[in-house]
């Protein structure tokens, strides 16, 4: 992983590379859409506040877990256990990314949602409220951090999440090939290469034309870098937008040549 000062200067060199926020000159309708209709969408949806408070509770918890790490470790501590609340404050996507994922996710209502890396349930309820009709089937391998997260959710009442506790190497596969279709996939997990190129590729049967893959911390390290580059060149791949911490990918057959986006967020 990056060191924080070798994030800051990469994050430097993206906010001052980055195509504007607001979308002019933008060639793409699609993408113009989206910048103009999710990206900057100012609105203060009531259900940003239920978000908000799942997290105030969670950061309010110093419950101490016991947290296996099945990926490529933390950039704030190793330690097996750690708290709730410190889990919460380092671990948890912060509140402009999971407002984010749930405009997404209102934007272009997705029937099946499939998460990556449930964490302790805030972006999935993010995603949950987002498209209430939906399916979400989140996986989280640290077992006490999915029963924590899988204890939320009913007693927020939310029966349209299911959640696969186990490492994603042993429940993907399964768990795919149950699905008829993924509309929208969140991947959130493991940090590294290798995996993070395999998960797409088992993702890849499944998606359709409107599909939409989002991938957390694309510039977190080399590794990550690689996998977000190596993504963008598949064929499959029509459209792809760099909001730095977070990359979008789109399979839309409308554009008919590729169209690789970074864009000030």
């Amino acid at each position: 992983m990056y060191s924080p000062f070798q994030l800051t200067i990469k994050y430097l060199n993206y906010y001052l590379t980055a195509s504007g926020s607001k979308g002019h000159g933008m060639h793409s309708p699609f993408v113009f859409d989206f910048i103009t209709k999710v990206l900057n969408d100012k609105t203060n949806y009531p259900e940003y506040e239920k978000a908000e408070n799942l997290r105030h509770k969670l950061l309010m918890d110093d419950k101490m877990l016991n947290v296996e790490d099945f990926g490529a470790g933390s950039s704030i501590s190793n330690k097996k256990k750690r708290s709730v609340s410190s889990i919460a404050k380092h671990a948890a996507r912060p509140k402009k990314y999971g407002q984010l994922l749930f405009r997404i996710v209102k934007h272009f209502e997705p029937d099946t949602i499939l998460e990556l890396g449930t964490s302790l349930g805030i972006s999935s309820y993010y995603m949950s409220l987002g498209s209430p009709n939906a399916r979400v089937i989140t996986l989280e391998g640290a077992k006490e951090v999915a029963n924590l997260s899988n204890d939320n959710f009913r007693l927020l009442g939310l029966k349209n999440i299911e959640l696969v506790q186990g490492n994603f190497d042993d429940n993907l596969s399964s768990v795919i090939s149950g699905l008829s279709a993924i509309d929208f996939a969140f991947i959130d997990g493991n940090h590294r290469q290798e995996p993070t190129e395999r998960y797409f590729r088992q993702l890849l049967p499944k998606v359709n034309n409107e599909s939409v893959l989002v991938f957390d911390d694309i510039h977190w390290s080399r590794d990550m870098e690689l996998a977000w580059e190596s993504i963008k060149k598949n064929p499959a791949v029509r459209c792809s937008i760099d909001l730095f911490f977070t990359g979008i990918i789109f399979f839309r057959k409308e554009f008919k040549e590729k169209q690789h986006f970074t864009i000030r967020f």
